[in-house]
């Protein structure tokens, strides 16, 4: 029953950053002792692509508007990651949750944590100034590692963590739908102000 947990958690972390869940577990596999990681997680093709894809992403996702386009691009990968991870962590362990059922619990947290992340971004970039963009990213990294890391040790112990930041997350959001509301009313209004001022009649 620890890989369910375990592919909730994962599904949950790969909605923020796939990238990092893939090298974690593989990493906790191949040199933590960790069996209830898939072997082909460990293989060092899938480390090296996935620690690189990380490094990308730890740029990308700490740069306003960037990170937008990066998650816009993402969102098809990000529940597809959560899925395969599910997949293969159930078909690692028979008997305990089948591999399409693994597959549908881990894709669909992954796609609900992921439209958390993306529309929290977008409010976050409603401020002028880059700093919040990189305190965001930066918890998020540290979320996606210590839930990961636990889960390895205490799968239920971070799996109730990761509901926790999934509730958490999708109360945010209705308060951040407000603010990206308000600034793109904002933005139409200095639009429409500049347009009339543009039309205006010189004499």
């Amino acid at each position: 029953m620890n890989v369910i947990p375990l592919i909730f958690t994962s599904g949950w972390a790969s909605g923020v950053n796939a990238y990092a869940v893939v090298m974690l577990l593989g990493l906790f596999g191949r040199f933590g002792g960790a069996d209830t990681v898939p072997p082909v997680l460990e293989r060092t093709d899938v480390l090296i692509a996935a620690t690189v894809l990380f490094l990308c992403e730890a740029v990308a996702d700490k740069i306003p508007y960037v990170d937008t386009v990066w998650d816009a691009i993402h969102t098809a990968i990000r529940p597809a990651a959560g899925a395969v991870v599910g997949a293969l962590l159930a078909s690692h362990d028979p008997g305990s949750l089948g591999e399409v059922a693994a597959g549908a619990l881990g894709g669909s947290t992954a796609l609900v944590s992921h439209g958390i992340k993306a529309s929290l971004r977008m409010a976050v970039n409603t401020s002028p100034e880059p700093a919040s963009n990189i305190v965001i990213s930066l918890l998020e990294d540290f979320s996606v590692a210590g839930l990961v890391t636990l889960a390895i040790f205490h799968p239920w112990l971070a799996a109730s963590g990761a509901a926790v930041l999934l509730a958490a997350g999708v109360l945010l959001v209705w308060f951040a739908v407000s603010r990206i509301r308000r600034f793109l009313q904002r933005r139409r209004e200095r639009r429409a102000a500049r347009t009339a001022g543009a039309v205006q009649p010189q004499f």
